[in-house]
């Protein structure tokens, strides 16, 4: 970690927090059609920014939806060390908006925490490598390193299509190692490298009944109910045991090596922790297994909405014709996404109610990955946390998806470091999400000591 970078971040601090706050007003959410001039602003920022941090080469790259944004800066030589930089700029729809104690789009600081959509997932956690950079070469002139920046605009909804671009691309992607911050650490002041991320897999299903809503005095008792057909098809999905009831879903899961098991055990169930964070009295799930196991090693099945019939103010007595219920599942290393949702399927046409037809349609997916950490790189990480943050850095798995991390691995066959600094109880996809902005100060000297050790790595 270079003084001279570091007194840089420390004596700008405040335009960097001013420059953030204005790329959190851009509502780059991804999901809607009616904010892709948004989205198309927010990568139009992002290509500014890099240029002013004095990146030699910047790119706004369509693609079939929402553009990526490329930069690079190669002037270090073919001898040097190149570290690939992945972020998304885009972020979650702000549902359900009576929960945000302030504009999600008009970024506040309270008790040192900037509250907006994006300041963790992930704007702020992005824009930190950035500002490392424009530290750097402002203050030093040049980098020991190459380096190249891919962020795109469509990873909350399952990036679909960065694959393809990656797979085109890989040759002007080619790194040693791709860094990526989008994931939590274990707890405040406790940093923590992730070395595994769960897939994802969602659908849609709809339950039909009778041609149209019919009265419930006239029809009620003998014509089936959609929403009755709805929650006892999705009752079949789990069993008493908290398991998921598919026939062969936990099929091919791969186990955890023994060094892996002992980490995790080491950190603890993480039970009290988790009931304190989400104000519950009691954890739930698949027996036999501590919340963070649940979270992090364990495929999940959840219902992310259920509607149907009469939704106004009021009582309408009418038996609805047709019930709708979103569900996800987070997938682990050994399962396949289209095999998983095959399976649904499955379940769901020999399980369907009488009298009831249900319509299935397909969502995000995204494959699972877990990475081993013999590479020199997850050391120096280590090291750049440890020396920053004063403690031992754990590592973790993460519940959540980034759903291109395995096609990297796939097309780049390069060590992948996720280092995190965000925490988990940010609110990340709900109502007041936030940043710590301790994390934000520590973040930017933990980067900035992870490039130092990395670029000595022969």
């Amino acid at each position: 970690m270079t003084s001279k970078a570091v007194d840089y971040v420390q004596a700008h601090r405040e335009a960097m927090l001013d420059e953030l706050n204005e790329f959190l007003t851009i509502k780059s959410i991804s999901s809607l059609s009616e904010h892709k001039q948004d989205v198309a602003e927010a990568a139009s920022w992002l290509e500014r920014q890099l240029l002013h941090a004095g990146l030699e080469k910047v790119e706004i790259i369509p693609t079939a939806k929402h553009p990526v944004v490329y930069g690079e800066w190669l002037k270090a030589g073919d001898e040097a060390k190149t570290i690939l930089v992945y972020g998304h700029y885009d972020v979650q729809p702000v549902d359900p908006l009576h929960l945000w104690e302030t504009d999600p789009f008009e970024p506040t600081i309270r008790e040192n925490k900037l509250y907006a959509r994006g300041a963790s997932d992930d704007k702020g956690q992005t824009f930190m490598h950035i500002k490392a950079v424009e530290a750097m070469l402002k203050s030093e002139g040049a980098l020991p390193f190459n380096i190249k920046f891919l962020i795109e605009g469509e990873e909350e909804i399952g990036s679909p299509n960065l694959d393809a671009f990656v797979e085109k691309e890989k040759e002007r992607l080619a790194a040693d190692v791709l860094v990526i911050s989008d994931t939590p650490m274990l707890e405040a002041g406790r940093p923590a490298i992730c070395t595994g991320l769960r897939g994802l897999a969602a659908m849609e299903l709809t339950v039909k009944g009778a041609k149209g809503d019919l009265h419930s005095g006239l029809y009620g008792g003998a014509v089936p109910n959609s929403l009755h057909a709805l929650v006892e098809l999705l009752a079949s999905f789990r069993n008493e045991a908290g398991e998921i009831a598919i026939s062969g879903f936990y099929d091919g899961i791969e186990a955890l090596a023994d060094e892996e098991k002992e980490s995790l055990a080491a950190l603890g169930s993480g039970d009290d922790s988790m009931k304190s964070e989400t104000g519950v009295s009691a954890l739930v799930g698949e027996e036999g297994y501590s919340s963070r196991e649940r979270t992090w090693i364990r495929p999940t099945l959840e219902l992310n909405g259920v509607f149907g019939g009469f939704q106004g103010e009021g009582v309408k007595t009418v038996i609805p014709a047709e019930a709708t219920a979103k569900i996800s599942c987070r997938l682990v290393p050994g399962q396949d996404p289209d095999d998983i949702l095959n399976k649904i399927e499955q379940h769901i046409n020999t399980h369907t109610p009488k009298g009831v037809t249900v319509t299935t349609h397909r969502h995000d997916t995204g494959k699972p990955f877990a990475a081993p950490v013999t590479d020199p790189a997850f050391a120096a990480a280590a090291r750049a946390y440890e020396k920053v943050y004063k403690t031992e850095v754990a590592y973790t798995r993460m519940g959540g998806s980034i759903p291109v991390v395995e096609t990297f691995d796939a097309q780049l066959h390069v060590p992948i470091v996720l280092m995190g600094f965000g925490l988990p109880s940010e609110n990340f996809h709900a109502p007041n999400e936030h940043f710590h902005l301790e994390n934000f100060d520590k973040g930017l000297e933990t980067i900035l000591a992870f490039w130092q050790e990395y670029s000595k790595l022969s």
